[in-house]
């Protein structure tokens, strides 16, 4: 039996072993922007897991940039060392890696997201985290009682696209194979897009045109640092779930615009100019409930698109490639619970492969089920 799930993808020069991505999710426990042990675990037990792609989460380009004191960062030269490490083990294992290059905008110097995911308090402070001025198209804060941003100027965003493209280039010296631009969840970027944070009047705001402006100069910019061969993503909101706020039908003009910038896959995420734990009516979240993005952009702009959001189960992710809703299926919370996802879609889905186990594990498991219907039924001894 055959399954697109597992199914090879090339993307420019480099071909995913299989479609089962690990997403980008913030650990918020880096020191002073660098990766840790914890990191190192942590990232290369999903590349023995099987997935053919795995994001490393979102590394702020300028120190300013990143959401807490506990983000990764690449904005010294120094972190390089620290991040080689994970992109060494992840490609030893087999997969592909791909560094989240970011910039947290009006939602950076905020707390960790066990300690509240909000702004910072004195007790944080006292406690040793820095707070530091946040930029933003204009002078908005995020919610009551979140810094306040300062409108950026035209030298702060030169500033920027340049730290996105130093960013990219510090990603390949530390062995990645791809780069994507985090252009979702509310931080600087997508707040340029958004009507909800961008209240500008000059050639950055008001129209559509003109919101999307900023935000392509950085897909350029870094498209033109980056070799030929080398993939470039960008995580977009397709819609803030906010009346008033951006919509779909403006994604598949961004999605558009990027894919002419040379972005080869839209990684279809939704909302982040939200509170945490806010809602709004036309939000029902379920299974795969952003996966029509996905399909709505990749037959409207015929780019290739990557699904993400309570994508649970084998049999989903499989018929979401069966129905071309999607090129590539992130499976996050659920490879946190179970990192050997992959793996185990793939007996589910009667493709299982033990070559692509780690040889350590392979032989032993291949020889435990013997004779056994499903791994279920495999005794721990």
């Amino acid at each position: 039996m055959s399954a697109k799930l597992f199914e090879p993808l090339t993307i420019r020069g480099v071909t995913l072993p299989n479609r089962v991505v690990i997403p980008p999710m913030c650990m918020y426990c880096a020191e002073d922007g660098h990766a840790t042990a914890f990191h190192r675990t942590h990232y290369g037990k999903f590349a023995f897991g099987g997935a053919g792609l795995v994001f490393v989460e979102a590394t702020g380009v300028t120190r300013a940039g990143r959401i807490t004191n506990g983000c990764l960062g690449i904005y010294d030269e120094d972190h390089i060392d620290s991040l080689a490490p994970i992109a060494q083990q992840i490609g030893e294992m087999g997969a592909k890696s791909c560094l989240q290059l970011a910039h947290a905008g009006r939602k950076a110097s905020t707390q960790r997201a066990w300690q509240g995911n909000g702004p910072l308090t004195q007790e944080n402070i006292d406690a040793g985290d820095e707070r530091w001025t946040v930029i933003a198209p204009s002078a908005v804060p995020f919610s009551e009682g979140w810094e306040m941003p300062r409108a950026m100027t035209r030298a702060d965003m030169d500033e920027v696209i340049e730290a996105f493209v130093i960013g990219a280039e510090r990603a390949l010296a530390a062995g990645f194979d791809m780069v994507e631009i985090h252009m979702a969840h509310g931080y600087l970027l997508q707040s340029f897009l958004t009507p909800l944070a961008n209240q500008r009047t000059d050639e950055y705001g008001g129209s559509l045109e003109n919101r999307i402006r900023f935000p392509l100069e950085v897909a350029l910019a870094v498209r033109a640092a980056l070799p030929e061969d080398v993939p470039l993503f960008a995580r977009i909101s397709a819609t803030d779930w906010i009346e008033g706020g951006w919509e779909p039908e403006d994604s598949v003009v961004l999605a558009r615009l990027l894919k002419r910038a040379g972005v080869d896959v839209v990684d279809c995420s939704s909302g982040g100019n939200m509170l945490h734990g806010a809602t709004n009516a036309s939000l029902q979240r379920g299974p795969a409930y952003q996966a029509h993005f996905a399909k709505m952009l990749r037959e409207e702009v015929e780019v290739m698109t990557q699904a993400v959001g309570l994508i649970r189960t084998p049999e989903l992710a499989e018929q979401l490639l069966q129905d071309g809703t999607a090129d590539l299926i992130a499976i996050g919370r659920q490879a946190l619970f179970d990192p050997f996802w992959a793996h185990h879609a793939a007996e589910r889905l009667g493709v299982t492969n033990w070559d692509a186990w780690p040889p350590q594990y392979g032989w032993w498991l291949s020889k435990w089920k013997r004779g056994l219907a499903s791994m279920d039924e495999a005794p721990l001894d």
